[in-house]
This record gives C-alpha cells, structure tokens and sequence, in this order.
C-alpha cells in the first residue's frame, strides 16, 4: 500500500464539479408548473394583455419621454444629477419643460410616476433608468407591473390634505380595498353617496378592531351638496372620499362623473387580480394564513416548490404588503438558515413592492448574498446566471448558510453531496475560502460536514480546518 498525505490525495481526486443550476432550475419549474392550479381567467369584458399594457403605456407616457430625457441629459446612465431628496432640481425642471413642451408641473409630477413605477431607480442619492424603462417597449408583463406599482402609491401621487391628521388619513387608505372591489364587483358606475356609506362603515370596523371609541362619519349629502353643517367634525370623511378619488383618478384607475366613479379597464382588472388572491388566501391547502411569517416558512419548508408559491401568494395576500414584508425580512434575520432562503423565496412573490426593503437588506451581511440574488432576478437576470453577481466570498457565504440549513434540517447524505457539488477546484482550497469567510456557523458547518462524508481523507481535512476555525489558527 501506498500513503499520500490527505491534501495531495484530495487535490488529485476531489476535483468535484458544480452541479448545473439550469438542470436544477429546471426541475424546480418542472415541479411548479405540475402543482400549481390553472391561472383564472379574468371577467368576461376585460381587455387583452397586450391592450391592457398598451393603456398603461399611454397612462405614463410622459413619465416615459421625462426618463429617456433625463437619461440623454443627465447622466443618469453613470449616477446623474438628481437632488438627494430624488426630486429633480429646479434647473433642470426647467430645461426639461423648454425641450418637452410640458410645464413644470407636468415634470414635477411625471418624475414622481416614473419614481413610483420603477422606472427610475434612486440609490445614494443618484437616479438611473429602472429595468422597466429597458423592457418597457417590448414586455407587456414589465408594463403592467409598473402601472400596478402606480396604483398602488395613489396615496402618494396625490398628497391628502395637509390639515387632517395622518392616522385620519391611514385609516381611509386602509379602508379603499373594500370600495375598490365594490367599484369592481358592481362592473359599471357607483354613486358617491354609496361609496361614503360604506367608508364610514369600515372605518368603524376598524376603529372597533382596535377598541377605539366609534365616531360619526359625515352624511352623504355632505360630498355632493355645498350646503352643510358648519359643526366641526373629528374626522371630515366626505372630504378624505374626494382626495382618494382623485388619487385613483390620477393614477387612472378611475374616472368620476357626477357624484359617480367608475373603475377604468385598467383600475377593473388590477383590482380583479388583487381579488384573485385573496381567493387563493381563502384555499390555503397547508393553513398557515394565520401564522407568523417563521411559522408558514417552517411549514413550507416540507413542500415542493409549486404548493410553497401557493401557501406563500395565501400568506401575503391577508395581509397588507409592507407589514408582510418586514416580518418575512426579520424571519431572515433569525438564526435559522433555512428561514433565510425560504423568507426570499416568499419576497420574490411579492416582487416590486419589496424592491426597496430587499435593497436595504443588501447592508446587513447576513442577507447580502440573498438581497443580491433577489434584486439580479428582480431586475431580469436569467436565475440561471444571478449567481455571478456575487463575489467569491458571497458565494462561499452562501454556501456556508446552506451548509448550515442542510445540517439543521437535512439528512447527512444530502449535506455530503452540498460539499461534493460546491468544489470550485480543490477541497483544500474551499475550506480556505470557508475558512476565511467568517460565517457565525462555520465550525458547526465543518463538524456536520466531516461526520457526514464517507471519504475518510476527505472527512480528515474538513475536521482540521473545523478545529482551526475553533482555535483561531490559519
């Protein structure tokens, strides 16, 4: 017999291959597209894709022509101009109405849609063109999208009254989803005074639900009437029904007539989609509508691919977007690892609206490498290739996580195959990079890693390097 030492052995035998993410990521698509139900067809009379995209279109059409302007003008390609704020300056404002034929309101307000439908992205202070502006020509998807996240920022496009306070405010902007699927449901005008009726109604169950004192909303009359009551009122709920009607309408969601509304092609179908998942909310097939954001991961971590899209679309659909996705981000922040990938999993559902909240993650060096990963495919990088956007120690980071996801929640075979499909060149140098990375759980990784795999010399070096990491050596 002859002796090698474990590391001339590993070198020369070990040079273990990646395993290919294209066969994996189509596996992945293979199981989803087999277990997820067919996609509903929206109500009889609602426009085709293409025509919905192209109403879209002409909804933000200055926003479009203000962000190739700025991005021929202004540098926005390298890092432009743009004030800190992500307000235009008041020179180019005006450069921009001379050479566009808008005022300056009109640029004022198209450089705020742009902002809100992605079109422009603002990091640092600096704007550049979004990912939608380069798709925005040929990708119906991207469009609707960007007039979706439109539409659901009215309440900014349209700043409410400045002297009514903001939990007033809040109130009726949480109460619009019953109104808008009365608009749907009814498939044609509603009067205002209906509309009102039912404002005050929920803001009622909402005060209620937080065992507030009920208060009295303004009669109906109040909106469409000039005469009225010159008795103060807590809260002038006929005045905040006009600003959030003229905040759909400015979005074009809807139109108004006299002391009518009516949703537009585009305001009916959106809300039908947002419909549609609070439908699949009320089929969960797994129940974890009404458990925390840790609890529906854990019990997604058991399902394939199709059924998880399906309990997450359920999950986020109960709830408002914002409140879903900082408790997905502080699921990730825990010290499961396993929690992490699925959290991320469960922000791609989400999409958009979790834009700025994943790019703030990109600080915090535990979510780093998945913030990174979510934004790449969020801004249209094949998933195939979003790896490459990561540095080499992102990625061995990343392979440390799902090392220690795999130890905590896997089988030792499973674990010995994550070493085997992970060797760039040669075992000793990954346990370097492992080594070097820093990771919390890097010993606990290397101890799991070395008790599981059947290569005794293999096992041997992974156990040093656990030990090194354990005693401070190199």
């Amino acid at each position: 017999m002859t002796s090698r030492k474990p590391d001339e052995q590993l070198a020369r035998d070990s040079r273990l291959r990646l395993v290919s993410p294209r066969s994996v990521a189509a596996a992945r698509k293979a199981v989803t597209d087999r277990r997820t139900r067919p996609a509903p067809r929206p109500p009889a009379g609602t426009p085709a894709t293409a025509d919905l995209a192209n109403r879209a279109r002409a909804s933000l059409a200055d926003a479009v022509r203000l962000t190739r302007w700025a991005e021929r003008n202004l540098g926005a390609v390298d890092g432009g101009r743009p004030a800190p704020t992500g307000a235009l300056p008041a020179a180019d404002v005006e450069r921009a109405a001379a050479e566009l034929g808008l005022t300056h309101g009109q640029i004022r307000v198209g450089w705020d849609r742009a902002r809100l439908a992605g079109l422009v992205e603002v990091h640092g202070g600096h704007a550049r063109p979004g990912w939608r502006l380069r798709a925005w020509d040929r990708d119906d998807t991207a469009v609707l999208r960007g007039w979706v996240a439109l539409f659901d920022a009215w309440s900014l496009v349209h700043p409410a009254p400045a002297d009514i306070a903001p939990a007033a405010v809040a109130e009726v902007v949480e109460a619009m989803p019953q109104l808008l699927s009365l608009l749907q449901l009814s498939a044609g005008p509603v009067t205002v005074p209906d509309l009102l009726d039912l404002l005050g109604q929920r803001v009622t169950e909402l005060r209620d639900e937080r065992c507030e004192i009920p208060y009295e909303a303004e009669p109906a009359a109040a909106l469409t009437s000039a005469a009225g009551s010159a008795e103060a009122r807590p809260v002038p709920l006929a005045r905040l029904l006009r600003w959030a009607l003229g905040g759909l309408a400015a979005v074009d969601a809807v139109t108004l007539g006299p002391a009518r509304a009516t949703l537009t092609p585009l305001g009916s179908w959106a809300v039908w989609v947002k419909l549609e998942q609070i439908c699949v909310a009320a089929q969960s097939p797994a129940g974890n509508i009404e458990q925390s954001a840790a609890a529906m991961l854990h019990g997604c971590a058991r399902l394939t691919p199709g059924p998880a899209r399906a309990e997450y679309q359920a999950w986020l659909a109960a709830r408002p977007v914002g409140h879903a996705v900082a408790e997905l981000l502080q699921a990730a922040r825990g010290e499961d690892a396993l929690l992490r990938g699925l959290a991320f999993e469960a922000l791609r559902v989400v999409g958009a609206p979790a834009e700025p909240e994943v790019r703030a993650a990109v600080r915090e060096p535990a979510l780093r490498p998945y913030a990174l990963l979510w934004l790449a495919v969020h801004d249209g990088v094949d998933p195939d290739e979003a790896q490459d956007v990561l540095t080499a120690e992102e990625s061995t980071w990343l392979w440390v996580d799902t090392a220690a996801a795999i130890a905590d929640h896997g089988e030792a075979e499973l674990l010995a195959r994550h070493l085997d499909s992970a060797v760039r060149t040669t075992v000793p140098r990954l346990l370097d990079e492992v080594r070097a990375v820093g990771h919390p759980r890097t010993v606990q990784v290397l101890v799991a890693l070395a008790a599981a795999h059947p290569d005794p010399a293999l096992a041997k070096a992974v156990r040093r390097a656990a030990f090194q990491v354990h005693t401070g050596g190199a």
